[in-house]
């Protein structure tokens, strides 16, 4: 048996992404609940409540506001796209992003195993004229 809906999101033509709640919930926790997920109240319209900034990421700040309701407890409707149980899993999305990382790193070459140059070999000591002969200032091995 399903249990009823505390709250219901879904888009508006006028307001865009919004959500209301039901009867099963009284009015005083649920301005409470959804002004604390950035919607507020409709002007003129009561129990209707629209998401602030919706064009600031509003789709995902909607399922996020979604999901955080179902998290304490309440029973939420929404509609497909704004509902994150429609979305797959989020450990299975890191998996896959994960998979792609290892196979991306073992197919590329690491910068740690460089070639190195080797450095220039010293200059041998030339004889000079009188008999002495002169070393290269640096380094010895």
């Amino acid at each position: 048996m399903d249990h009823p809906s505390h709250f219901v999101f879904g888009t508006h033509p006028e307001h865009g992404f919004a959500a209301t709640a039901t009867a099963h919930t009284p009015i005083h926790l649920a301005d409470w609940y959804l002004t604390r997920e950035q919607f507020e109240q409709v002007p003129g319209t009561p129990g209707l409540y629209r998401l602030t900034r919706p064009d600031h990421d509003g789709a995902r700040r909607t399922r996020q506001a979604v999901h955080d309701l179902r998290a304490r407890g309440f029973a939420v409707y929404a509609d497909y796209t704004l509902d994150p149980a429609s979305e797959p899993d989020l450990p299975e999305q890191l998996a896959n992003a994960r998979q792609t990382r290892l196979a991306r790193a073992a197919t590329t070459r690491s910068p740690q195993l460089r070639t190195t140059v080797s450095p220039p070999p010293l200059p041998v000591a030339a004889p000079v004229p009188g008999g002495a002969a002169v070393r290269p200032v640096g380094r010895s091995r």
